[in-house]
């Protein structure tokens, strides 16, 4: 697949990458390989340059390859430059999605002979993006919760945060459009809006059950479930995939979704974003590629 051979990005200080499981990945990569560890700002943009032949290769989970996209978004090579994933992050959504082995050797041995995917991407109206999903309101709360907890719990960690964040929240009024029609009018307390270019957050709990991430639309879930009775009913159907079945929570699909109102948290691939009274998303078929099993 990559006739130049593959520039291993990854954070060797990260917490899924140790020692041990990284050599795997480099013994298990057939061909040419460079690494380039990524510590601080500007560091992936210049392994990018440094070898602009070869396929990059993301060894981390779903906020190392947001950050990957962006600096090959900034680049301008994002529709031409292709990236495998070896999943080596606490929740590894994305690679959950495509189909891509969750062990990291299997991984990397399918970045041999895979096939490219095309995938959609969401950009918000400055510039930031989504590759997997962003959530709004009580699920941000949620990830915020699970960080500091994140190296003792791993993936548990993503359901206490949600525990506590749950037992807080009363809501927000908030304004959503979906292509500039409006699905809620800001008067009743919203708990959650999910965006779902990918299925899953936090490691498998399925936001957006029937998101595709390369057919053309954003999934779109708000829930209205603020009362401590129906929050704990929408987690728990949320972590089996069965939320959109409640009367309390809407479903819809679009391109461009716009969220107003009282400023309230969001988290785009595990990445947080302060308190805001706006958030915009358009969504951008086609827009870049990943590389997966021939299979998947």
């Amino acid at each position: 697949m990559a006739e130049h051979g593959f520039v291993v990005i990854g954070n060797a200080a990260a917490g899924g990458v140790d020692g041990t499981a990284r050599q795997e990945v480099l013994d298990a990569l057939s061909g040419d390989v460079v690494v380039c560890d990524v510590e601080r700002p500007g560091d992936i943009e210049r392994a990018l340059a440094e070898h602009p032949g070869r396929v990059p290769v993301v060894l981390g989970g779903d906020g190392t390859v947001h950050a990957v996209v962006a600096a090959l978004l900034a680049r301008g090579e994002l529709a031409t430059r292709p990236i495998g994933l070896v999943p080596l992050g606490t929740g590894n959504d994305l690679a959950r999605a495509l189909g891509i082995p969750l062990d990291a050797r299997e991984a990397a041995r399918a970045l041999s002979d895979g096939r490219e995917r095309t995938l959609d991407l969401l950009v918000d109206d400055e510039g930031g993006i989504v590759v997997n999903a962003v959530h709004v309101g009580v699920g941000a709360h949620a990830s915020e919760h699970a960080a500091a907890l994140k190296p003792l719990l791993r993936r548990a960690a993503y359901a206490v945060g949600a525990l506590v964040a749950g037992a807080r929240s009363k809501g927000w009024r908030l304004r959503v459009k979906v292509d500039g029609e409006p699905v809620t009018d800001g008067r009743r307390r919203v708990l959650m809006v999910g965006i779902g270019n990918g299925v899953s957050i936090g490691g498998g709990t399925p936001l957006a059950p029937h998101a595709r991430p390369d057919d053309g639309l954003a999934d779109v879930v708000i829930s209205y479930a603020v009362s401590p009775l129906a929050r704990l009913a929408f987690g728990v159907l949320l972590r089996r995939g069965r939320h959109p079945e409640r009367a309390d929570v809407i479903t819809v699909r679009g391109r461009g979704i716009t969220v107003e109102g009282e400023p309230v948290a969001a988290n785009a691939d595990g990445e947080l974003l302060p308190p805001a009274p706006h958030h915009a998303w358009t969504l951008r078929p086609a827009a870049w590629s990943v590389i997966v099993p021939k299979e998947g």
